[in-house]
């Protein structure tokens, strides 16, 4: 299944307030472990799965890449990307993420942020991936945790005042659709387990470098204080590999 939610007008207005949409990768609780895990990106050519508005792409170049390729299935996200961007050297492709085909060894990075909860063929994602990093290529992602995607509801246990009590698990190694509320919206997910994730990766070719789950920093914590409770269990899943080989 392809869903392409962030065309329908309302999920993608909602979406837009986001703290991560309006301030960006700063405001993105994740982002200080995500980048410490990317390699030197200076003269690489970079491949963004799910680029959405284009952050990690601009950030890339920021960093010195050759050229920056982001693909999203989003008319939306490429239309508010392509604004708010001002560089020959990024392109963005309106296509499903299971759906590239690139040539082999095209890229000397790939990055993904929260978007492979969103595709249910990963294994045939991460042989693309594979086939088209160059020997010695980085693929780093992030994906919505395990812990955080078994149960649909996605929600916290509540006493009967409103009080958080703690995050359900249940359900854990039955992996598949989970269909879940996102900002109001009916929204597919795909559950998978954290062996799952990594025997993937493994049978596709690459050797595993890093692991993260990482929690909000104290920065952001301060700046956005609603996300106190995320130190409480993982939500996000941060791996990071490389394509044996060298060039």
């Amino acid at each position: 299944m392809k869903q392409n939610k962030y065309d329908d007008p309302d999920f993608f207005q909602r979406y837009s307030q986001m703290p991560r949409s309006v301030d960006g990768l700063h405001a993105a609780g994740e982002w200080s472990v995500f980048r410490s895990l990317l390699p030197v990106l200076a003269d690489k050519n970079v491949l963004d799965l799910g680029c959405g508005f284009g952050w990690h792409c601009r950030y890339a170049r920021e960093q010195g890449a050759r050229y920056v390729v982001g693909v999203d299935l989003s008319a939306n996200m490429l239309a508010r990307a392509r604004s708010t961007t001002n560089d020959p050297a990024i392109e963005y492709r309106q296509t499903a993420i299971e759906d590239i085909d690139f040539a082999p060894g095209s890229f000397d990075v790939v990055i993904s942020s929260l978007a492979l909860h969103y595709v249910e063929q990963l294994e045939t994602v991460y042989r693309k991936v594979y086939d088209c990093l160059t020997p010695g290529g980085a693929f780093v992602f992030s994906a919505e945790h395990p812990v955080f995607t078994a149960i649909a509801t996605q929600d916290w246990y509540y006493d009967a005042a409103g009080n958080r009590l703690h995050w359900p698990v249940d359900h854990y190694q039955a992996e598949g659709i989970r269909q879940t509320h996102f900002l109001d919206n009916a929204v597919v997910k795909y559950h998978r387990t954290l062996a799952t994730h990594i025997n993937a990766l493994v049978a596709a070719g690459f050797r595993i470098t890093g692991a993260a789950e990482p929690k909000p920093s104290d920065e952001v914590l301060a700046a956005y204080p609603e996300m106190k409770d995320e130190v409480r269990r993982p939500i996000f899943l941060l791996l990071a590999a490389v394509k044996p080989g060298s060039k």
